[in-house]
This record gives C-alpha cells, structure tokens and sequence, in this order.
C-alpha cells in the first residue's frame, strides 16, 4: 500500500469517506436505525454507521477479492458511499444495518466477480494441496474454512460455483448472517435461503467429492 494511502496511519477508504464528512460518531448506544434517523436532518450522525462497521465489511471485501489491486478498499469506500445517498430508503424497524450494507457490498463485489475467481483458481493452485478425506474431516462445508487459509481444493469448488451461490453461502459462512438477514441483504425470503443454501452445500460437497450430509 502506498505512503499517501497510510498517511498518518489512516486507512484510505476511511479518508475517501472523511473527505464527504463522514468522520465522527456519535454515542456508542444509539441503534444503526438510530443514527440513521439522525442523519436525515445531519448528515455527519451517518458516520457512527461508518465507524461502527466499515473494518467489518472490508474484512469481508478482503476475503472476497483479496487485498491486492485496492478492490477491497474501493468496494468498502463505495458500500458507504451508496448507503449514505440511500439512507432515505433504510427501514428505520430494523435497528441492525449489518444486511443492508452487506447486501450493498454484495453487488459491489459482484462488479469485481472476474477477479475473485481469478483470486480463488489461484488460490486452487498453489502448492501441495488437499486431500479428500482431510477436507471431510477437517472442512466438510465453506463455512469452517477461513479465507486466510483457504485449502486450494476448497478455493477450486468455490470457484466453481456460480456469482449468486457463492454470494449466499458466504453471506452466511463469513459474514456470519444468519437466514433472516442474508435474506434481507439479497432481498429474498428466509425460506428461499434455506432452499438455496440446502442445494448450495450439496452442490458443494459433490464439487468436493464429500457424501452427503448424514451419510457415515
């Protein structure tokens, strides 16, 4: 990362969004939906948003795209960018915005879909590799794999899913929504996720060569 992106220890998509006047928070009790009420008449209380989740939802654009070619931090940068233009839409009954901005970061990453599965067939081939059986004892499905040490024939299954697969089962597996909100960050019923998620881990565990659930 460059000298002016780390100027004075501050994170660049964090002085992109300083630069709009998103820089301090209000208290640390006010909901999401909270201070989003607040920023309609003043727009600086949006900034306890921000700084209340901005690390959160660049750790997961890292582990999307990884941290190379600044995709992570443009994808942050812009995920509060759209939010502050659309707070006006925000449901002010839902105190928690984690799904929302998540769900706004979905389709930003979705832009960057090419790259990710650059990333991941990467990943797929470096060095050594898995085998199999470790993989079942070890990692049966997505969600008990870290993307730090993503085993490459994990990444090679990933990346064989398909854009809107991977969007939910990471959704779930790293961003650790539960149905209800990765159904409000797509947009989706919970039933649909739980059928969708059902099919996404089969779909998973053949890419895998793993049994299927319940199955010795």
């Amino acid at each position: 990362m460059s000298t002016a992106a780390t100027e004075q220890g501050t994170r660049p998509w964090s002085r992109r969004a300083a630069a709009r006047g998103l820089q301090a928070g209000p208290g640390e009790n006010a909901t999401d939906a909270g201070l989003i009420r607040a920023s309609l008449a003043d727009p600086d209380e949006f900034a306890g948003v921000f700084d209340r989740h901005s690390d959160e939802i660049h750790a997961y654009a890292s582990r999307r795209l990884g941290l190379d070619h600044g995709h992570a931090d443009d994808v942050t940068a812009e995920t509060f960018l759209v939010a502050f233009r659309k707070r006006h839409r925000y449901d002010l009954d839902r105190p928690d915005a984690r799904p929302w901005l998540y769900g706004i970061a979905g389709n930003l990453i979705s832009g960057h879909r090419r790259s990710e599965v650059r990333r991941l067939k990467a990943l797929a081939r470096t060095a050594g590799g898995a085998e199999t059986h470790e993989l079942h004892e070890e990692e049966r499905s997505a969600e008990r794999a870290s993307a730090a040490a993503l085993r490459p024939v994990l990444a090679a299954a990933l990346a064989r899913l398909s854009a809107a697969e991977r969007e939910l089962l990471l959704l779930v597996a790293w961003a650790d929504l539960t149905y209800e909100e990765t159904a409000q960050a797509l947009k989706i019923p919970a039933g649909t996720v739980r059928s969708r998620l059902h099919r996404i881990r089969a779909k998973l565990r053949r890419h895998l060569d793993l049994p299927e659930e319940g199955t010795p």
